[in-house]
């Protein structure tokens, strides 16, 4: 019998990817996606589609209005970085930052993995390729970890004893490109542009773009997604 574990499901690529892996390591999947006001909603159709590829349990998506707070490219009227050099990329903490929101998602996760019960949550942050988030480095991971069994009727019982699985962690966007093929994933499915046209076309210049186009470039392999620029 598989054991359940909870999926963080964005819809982009190391999501999908962090799917694939937890289902390849034999777990059943309860995906979680979230409906945060972000600019990028296209997102949320790549994740209904990449759960049904990954054949999840379920799929529940929450709404939580963060643009009420803002602050970030991604939920409020500011412009979305286009053409950043790699050196401006991974300096500083970017705009597209939307405050806390791994903390948000993961604490929802641990609602929902608690009840189902689950010990595992999967996701799909990365520490190397990535745009400054401070939400996406191992010590964060590490610190939510140990908040989670401190935390929850569960953990505190010891009915469940918590793991928060972030397998790109270390990995290069190239890396998880390569992991993500090996397992079948069709990238085709994924969303990853923060600023697409409404027809939901890549704009192919913003950070995830250029970050993930980077990935398929130095992996060898081809980018199944059409890019507006």
């Amino acid at each position: 019998m598989r054991r359940p574990a909870v999926l963080l499901l964005s819809g982009g690529l190391d999501s999908a990817t962090s799917g694939a892996i937890a289902r390849a390591e034999g777990f059943e999947l309860f995906a979680l996606s979230f409906d945060y006001g972000q600019r990028h909603r296209h997102e949320l159709d790549a994740a209904r589609r990449v759960a049904h590829a990954l054949d999840v349990r379920r799929h529940a998506t929450l709404p939580i209005d963060m643009t009420q707070f803002g602050h970030s490219a991604l939920t409020d009227d500011i412009p979305v970085p286009k053409e950043r050099s790699a050196e401006s990329m991974s300096a500083g903490i970017p705009v597209t930052y939307v405050p806390a929101r791994n903390t948000v998602f993961l604490s929802l996760a641990l609602a929902f993995a608690e009840t189902i019960p689950a010990a595992d949550i999967f996701l799909g942050v990365n520490a190397l390729d990535y745009s400054g988030y401070p939400d996406c480095r191992p010590e964060f991971i590490e610190a939510f970890e140990r908040l989670a069994n401190l935390a929850t009727k569960a953990g505190v019982e010891g009915t469940l004893r918590f793991k928060i699985h972030a397998p790109l962690i270390r990995m290069t966007k190239a890396e998880i490109i390569r992991r993500g093929t090996q397992l079948g994933v069709d990238y085709s499915l994924t969303h990853s542009c923060y600023d697409p046209q409404l027809s939901g076309r890549s704009c192919g210049r913003c950070d995830s773009c250029q970050l993930r186009r980077k990935g398929f470039a130095e992996a060898g392999l081809v980018d199944p997604l059409e890019y507006e620029a």
